[in-house]
């Protein structure tokens, strides 16, 4: 039996404890640790992506450890910063890339720029909570996506900016029981459909977050037993399959049928 809801339950439950738990863990305490230790003392960019332990540290606490590789892409990132809209993270879609050049600010701040507390304990707060998210993903990634979604919901201000995250866009499809296929419609039309079933500023309501989530873990589990169940030779030869599988889809239609906050 699937349970995203309890997993997540457990681990929401005692956020403080949680992430504890995970920063005493030996790989993520000693990465921590030379980060902390030795983050000040990189004066230029760099100096940053020349430190391979550093760079790759600071880009995996962001979500960016798929793109570790495009140092040049990285370097344009650091080098214009935030400062202006035309700078190159400003004209990006994808916020992580703003919230990178505003934590290791050279643009503005130049030799200081790894000396504030964005860039020194609030990026082994990100790198832990990114270690706790991606070892929950690899148990279960309805789990994975349910934190994150948690932790990015009061970040959320319109339907394009969860359209321009996947991570985001599945969550909030999977909660909505709109088929991934919808993903190929035009934006605008997307983002008209998500706000027509949800209220954006719900999100900034941890109570409606947590039940927003609660439904998308519900629906989570829902559509993975029911495609389990399709799949097992075991259940087809006794006959369950068809019964377990119209049971769930029962369950996906009655909770399509709620509209989120109302």
């Amino acid at each position: 039996m699937l349970s995203t809801i309890a997993d997540y339950t457990r681990i929401t439950k005692d956020m403080g404890k949680s992430l504890t738990l995970v920063a005493k863990q030996p790989d993520v305490s000693r990465e921590t640790d030379y980060f902390l230790a030795n983050i000040g003392k990189v004066k230029t960019i760099d100096d940053f992506l020349k430190d391979y332990r550093l760079y790759s540290y600071a880009m995996k606490a962001y979500g960016l450890s798929d793109m570790t590789y495009a140092k040049a892409f990285m370097r344009k990132v650091l080098t214009e910063g935030i400062a202006t809209k035309d700078a190159f993270a400003n004209k990006l879609s994808d916020s992580r890339y703003r919230e990178f050049a505003a934590a290791f600010n050279f643009a503005a701040l130049g030799a200081q720029a790894t000396q504030t507390t964005q860039a020194t304990t609030g990026t082994a707060t990100q790198y832990v909570t990114q270690t706790m998210e991606q070892n929950a993903g690899d148990q279960n990634e309805g789990l994975r996506l349910a934190l994150y979604f948690t932790r990015k919901a009061s970040t959320i201000t319109n339907a394009y900016q969860i359209l321009a995250d996947k991570a985001l866009t599945q969550v909030v499809q999977t909660a909505l029981g709109l088929s991934a296929t919808v993903s190929s419609a035009d934006i605008d039309a997307q983002a008209k459909m998500i706000t027509s079933k949800i209220n954006i500023t719900d999100f900034q309501d941890p109570t409606k977050v947590s039940k927003f989530v609660q439904r998308f873990a519900a629906m989570w589990d829902a559509s993975q037993a029911q495609s389990d169940n399709s799949t097992n030779p075991a259940l087809v030869l006794i006959g369950g399959a068809s019964t377990s599988a119209s049971m769930d889809t029962d369950m996906l239609s009655k909770l399509q049928s709620i509209r989120f906050g109302k």
